[in-house]
C-alpha cells in the first residue's frame, strides 16, 4: 500500500486562510502565527503536492489553478472536521452512541413520534438516526439497530416483527371526478403514483379485486412513500400507501380515500440487530422501548428473544 499524502491540519488552515484573504499577513493575524510561519506551511504544502498553489504577482497573491481546485477540497475537509469535533462535544463523558437506520417515511411517521420520552428514560444513550434506502450489512456495524419492511429475513441478524400494515389509495379531494366512482377500475383513468420500493403494489391491489389493467405499472415513480404522499396532496395523482403513514392527512382532510378497499401487505415492519449485539445494554434498551410502543399501538408483537445477562 502506497504511503498516504497527509498534510498537517496547520498547513491546511494556513492555506485556506491565505486563499481566503489572498494575503499571508492577514492569514497570520487570523491564525495568531507569524507571516513567515504561514508562508513556510504553504511552501511545504506546495512541495508535497508538486504544484504551485499561489502566484506571487507584484507582492500580491493570486490562486493558481491547482490552488483553486485544492481550496474546494480543503474547505470540505475543514468543515467536516469542525462538524465532527462539535458532534463529539455534544456528548457527555458517560454517553453511548446508538446508531439507528430506518426507511425515511417509516422513520418520520412512526419511529420518531414513538421515541418521545426515550432520552429521558435513557439520558446516557445518544441516538444517531439515519435514513437508509438500500439494504446493508448489519454485521459490519453501519448501524446497531435497523428498521425495515419485508419478510423478516436479514443475514446475521435477529429480526422481530413489529406490526403488519394495509395499503389504501389516497388523493387530493379536488382530484376526484364529479361523478362517483362505480368500481375500483375507474381509478385507472387517473394518474397512478408509483413507489420504487413497491413496484407491483397497484397491480396486486387491482388483482385482489378481480380487475385486470395495463395501467397498474404506469405513472410517475418516487423513491419514498413520503414523496408519493406529497405528490398526492399536490393533486399529481392517486397514491397507494400504508394507511398508518397518512392518518394525519386523512384526518385533516388534505387527502381522501377514493375507493374503500384496504389490502393487507404481504410483508411487515421489523426491528433488526446483529446477533452479537443482542447482549449490548444500549441495543436492548431501544428494543425494549420499541416493542413496548408497538404493543401499545397494535397489540400484536412477536415474543422478545431471550437476552443473556
Amino acid at each position: 500500500m502506497s504511503k498516504r499524502l497527509l498534510p498537517t491540519m496547520t498547513a491546511l488552515q494556513c492555506f485556506e486562510a491565505a486563499a481566503r484573504h489572498l494575503s499571508f499577513t492577514r492569514a497570520a493575524q487570523e491564525l495568531h502565527l507569524t507571516q513567515s510561519a504561514v508562508s513556510k506551511q504553504v511552501a511545504q504544502l506546495e512541495d508535497m503536492l508538486q504544484h504551485p498553489l499561489f502566484h506571487r504577482v507584484r507582492r500580491r497573491l493570486q490562486l493558481a489553478p491547482a490552488g483553486e481546485l485544492y481550496l474546494a477540497e480543503v474547505n470540505r475537509i475543514l468543515t467536516q472536521v469542525d462538524i465532527s469535533s462539535r458532534y463529539i462535544l455534544s456528548y457527555g463523558g458517560e454517553t453511548e452512541v446508538l446508531k439507528v437506520a430506518t426507511q425515511p417515511t417509516f422513520g418520520a411517521r412512526w419511529l420518531v413520534p414513538n421515541l418521545k420520552g426515550f432520552s429521558r428514560r435513557h439520558p446516557n444513550i445518544h441516538l444517531d438516526i439515519k435514513n437508509e434506502l438500500e439494504p446493508f450489512d448489519l454485521v459490519q456495524a453501519k448501524a446497531d439497530v435497523a428498521f425495515f419492511y419485508g419478510t423478516g429475513s436479514w443475514p446475521g441478524a435477529i429480526c422481530i416483527e413489529l406490526f403488519g400494515e394495509d395499503v389504501i389509495p389516497v388523493c387530493a379531494p379536488d382530484l376526484l371526478p364529479e361523478q362517483p366512482l362505480l368500481d375500483a377500475g375507474d381509478l385507472t383513468r387517473l394518474v397512478l403514483l408509483q413507489c420504487t420500493s413497491r413496484p407491483s403494489a397497484w397491480h396486486e391491489w387491482f388483482e385482489e379485486q378481480g380487475i385486470s389493467t395495463e395501467n397498474s405499472y404506469h405513472g410517475p415513480r418516487f423513491d419514498t412513500f413520503y414523496m408519493c404522499i406529497r405528490a398526492a396532496e399536490s393533486g399529481c395523482g392517486v397514491a397507494l400507501v400504508p394507511r398508518f403513514v397518512v392518518l394525519d392527512e386523512l384526518q385533516e382532510g388534505k387527502l381522501v380515500i377514493p375507493w374503500q378497499h384496504y389490502k393487507p401487505s404481504q410483508g411487515a415492519h421489523f426491528i433488526a440487530f446483529a446477533e452479537q449485539s443482542a447482549e449490548v445494554p444500549k441495543v436492548r434498551a431501544l428494543i425494549d422501548w420499541i416493542l413496548e410502543k408497538a404493543r401499545a399501538g397494535t397489540g400484536a408483537v412477536q415474543p422478545v428473544p431471550e437476552f443473556k445477562e
